[in-house]
């Protein structure tokens, strides 16, 4: 099926709901089931490859695929066209939006309980979702995270890619006293509802530390999960910046400094999936 970008998306923040969005008495628990977002820009050469990976996806749970299209000019948009199916939700944005857009245009749209972002570029590795799922599903932790610091077949574009992402990620422990491997994993595992709680501004790349920001100012630990990583150079079509980074910073400050922040180490089991626990192999329900 396709669709093209609401014109007015579904409410994403709730300024003064902090951590009371799942404590009413008359909610009725959900099964689980995984929303994948994928923003496309420009993305001709990889994006059937990934849609169809994830289609293929035996993951021990419910899952949906969704794909925003964020006003892609080099033909992204027609080979979409023939991917959208009933497992594959399209969406278009009639212009460039930027990535955070096409994320909140997708989170705005998702019925799955949880979130996963996934990036159309084959930097990651699709079959690293289940690994990410099994956690959540054990009950281990209410946020899973990715990492690429593992050196678990990791290939990083260059040394100043891979010290700056360090850096950013030890600005990120210092301001908020965390202790996180990866800042700027793609691969986030966050429940819906937290999202939706989150006050998400950011439009381009910058959602991605805005997101973690926010879930760090809350006082959630990810559980941390060695994933494959092959990132791109800028000749293959890296598109962060350095100005990327310096909006990085800004942010992580401003979430800080802003905002309540929860003392770290904060649990909610009412964020845990409402299912049994599979065993590696199990069938999905």
């Amino acid at each position: 099926m396709k669709a093209d970008a609401p014109k007015k998306s579904a409410p994403l923040t709730a300024p003064h709901a902090e951590l009371d969005f799942i404590k009413d008495p008359e909610a009725t628990p959900r099964p689980f089931k995984l929303s994948i977002v994928v923003p496309v820009y420009n993305e001709v050469v990889t994006v059937e490859r990934v849609v169809h990976s994830m289609v293929d996806l035996h993951l021990p749970c419910a899952f949906e695929v969704i794909v925003v299209d964020d006003g892609s000019t080099d033909g992204s948009s027609a080979i979409l066209e023939q991917l959208s199916s009933e497992n594959v939700r399209v969406i278009h944005h009639a212009v460039n939006s930027g990535k955070g857009a096409a994320v909140q245009t997708g989170l705005a749209v998702s019925t799955g309980t949880h979130l996963l972002v996934f990036d159309a570029d084959t930097e990651y590795d699709p079959h690293d979702i289940a690994r990410l799922v099994r956690p959540l599903l054990a009950g281990r932790a209410e946020v899973v995270f990715g990492s690429r610091m593992s050196g678990f077949g990791t290939v990083h574009p260059s040394l100043h890619h891979l010290i700056g992402n360090r850096l950013m990620t030890w600005v990120a422990n210092i301001i908020y006293g965390a202790a996180i491997s990866d800042l700027h994993t793609c691969l986030k595992l966050l429940p819906i509802p937290l999202l939706r709680s989150m006050r998400l501004t950011e439009k381009g790349f910058g959602l991605d530390t805005e997101i973690a920001s926010e879930m760090l100012r809350l006082g959630f630990r990810p559980y941390e999960m060695p994933i494959s990583y092959v990132g791109r150079s800028v000749q293959d079509g890296k598109k962060i910046r350095f100005s990327d980074a310096i909006r990085s910073v800004y942010i992580l400050l401003k979430v800080r400094v802003t905002r309540r922040r929860v003392k770290y180490g904060n649990r909610d089991v009412g964020l845990l999936p409402k299912t049994c626990v599979f065993d590696q192999g199990s069938p999905s329900a």
